[in-house]
């Protein structure tokens, strides 16, 4: 049975920021004992299993990329069977908040800048993540809160590897631990995102019956302290389609009536992971029970005060104190309105190197599927997640 915490206020706690030493949500479970009736699925390659402690298994992969000298090799998929506890409460502190409002450390390094759309996306170029300081990075964290997203061309961000890729993203946050996907092997705080077969994955059983793979979310809007600042990089991909769709849930906000945002400012709702860890347990490995978390319906950036819907068809299930009727009728209204909003949404077409970073607080985002798979094509991307705050109006 799915846990369930309410959360409506946040504690905040001003910590001195490492951002050479990682901060991690992940408790290892070092007594647990593997069950003796575990199966391995197809898409993961048999190994030994620990006697105790968790075991890392690989996932099976279409392609040979041992053998083919894969340059991405370090960030090539693993299973984790382990059963971990709920991730214990985070107090965030927003680097945001240092920020200068102007940005003028960051614009002054950055070659070229070009909006995407009026109301969300920026693409940059001429600069790289990896030589930021702690000045620019805290900018950067601001810019992406007021833009949702800012593209970033041609980076070498993942060229240094998994571990330093784990550093730089804890600069921004506690980093999160999915609960069910796959990561590089020995880093746990990073979500590896692999297809390169259409058959034996969580992409396309999630997908079976659908009429099409557009599936707008928020990352892990489950969680007592869901993501923030978020990197998604691209290390490897088709030459056409898999694009990333994004949606301005500032703008979705604004553009109810006032009336309807007095409604929804007073309402909670329920973020559930049942049904999504339902799907992936065909094929991945829950390492934790399956939660419910209760989120306000509406909510502020710590730092901009910017208000965002915080509803999102992936997760959230049910409005607290409605009827079912009324709760249904409420999200279905909510949920077309964002998703039909073109003029408050962009797409992102991946090349290789490029990074997004994008405010997991303020916008949604969905995958397109509409990639052919064969031939060795393959869609290879990895995300750094740093937790953010408690939601709260």
């Amino acid at each position: 049975m799915a846990q369930t915490t309410t959360t409506t206020e946040t504690t905040v706690a001003h910590l001195a920021l490492q951002p050479t030493k990682y901060r991690t949500s992940h408790v290892p479970n070092h007594d647990f004992v593997p069950p003796k009736d575990f199966k391995f699925t197809a898409n993961m390659v048999e190994v030994p299993l620990n006697p105790l402690g968790s075991t890392e298994i690989p996932r099976a992969t279409f392609g040979n990329y041992g053998k083919e000298n894969y340059k991405y090799h370090e960030y090539l998929p693993y299973h984790t069977l382990t059963s971990e506890a709920p991730l214990t409460p985070y107090d965030h502190v927003d680097v945001a908040a240092r920020a200068d409002p102007d940005k003028k450390a960051l614009f002054s390094v950055m070659g070229e800048r070009k909006d995407m759309t009026p109301n969300i996306g920026t693409e940059v170029r001429g600069v790289q993540l990896s030589l930021l300081t702690d000045q620019q990075k805290d900018e950067l964290a601001l810019y992406v809160a007021e833009r949702g997203l800012v593209v970033f061309r041609d980076q070498d961000f993942v060229e240094t590897g998994p571990q330093w890729l784990r550093d730089y993203g804890s600069y921004f946050g506690r980093l999160h631990v999915h609960q069910w996907a796959v990561h590089p092997k020995d880093c746990p705080e990073l979500t590896v995102v692999f297809r390169d077969n259409d058959t034996g994955n969580f992409f396309d059983n999630a997908l079976k019956g659908s009429l099409n793979t557009v599936k707008w979310h928020s990352d892990m809007s489950f969680e007592r302290n869901p993501p923030g600042t978020t990197f998604l990089s691209s290390l490897d991909g088709p030459e056409c389609g898999g694009d990333t769709l994004y949606m301005n849930c500032m703008t979705a906000y604004d553009r109810l009536s006032p009336t309807m945002q007095r409604i929804c400012e007073n309402l909670q709702a329920v973020h559930s992971v049942a049904r999504q860890a339902r799907t992936a347990s065909k094929t991945n490995i829950n390492r934790r029970e399956p939660i419910d978390t209760v989120h306000p319906v509406v909510r502020k950036h710590p730092v901009t005060g910017r208000k965002a819907l915080w509803v999102n068809a992936e997760f959230t299930t049910e409005i607290v104190g409605l009827r079912k009727e009324e709760s249904d009728a409420l999200l279905t209204m909510l949920f077309d309105h964002m998703h039909k909003g073109l003029d408050f949404q962009t797409r992102v077409r991946w090349e290789n190197g490029t990074v997004v970073v994008y405010d997991n607080r303020m916008v949604q985002h969905s995958v397109t599927m509409d990639y052919p798979i064969g031939d060795g094509t393959r869609r290879h991307l990895v995300r750094v997640t740093p937790q953010g705050e408690v939601p709260s109006i």
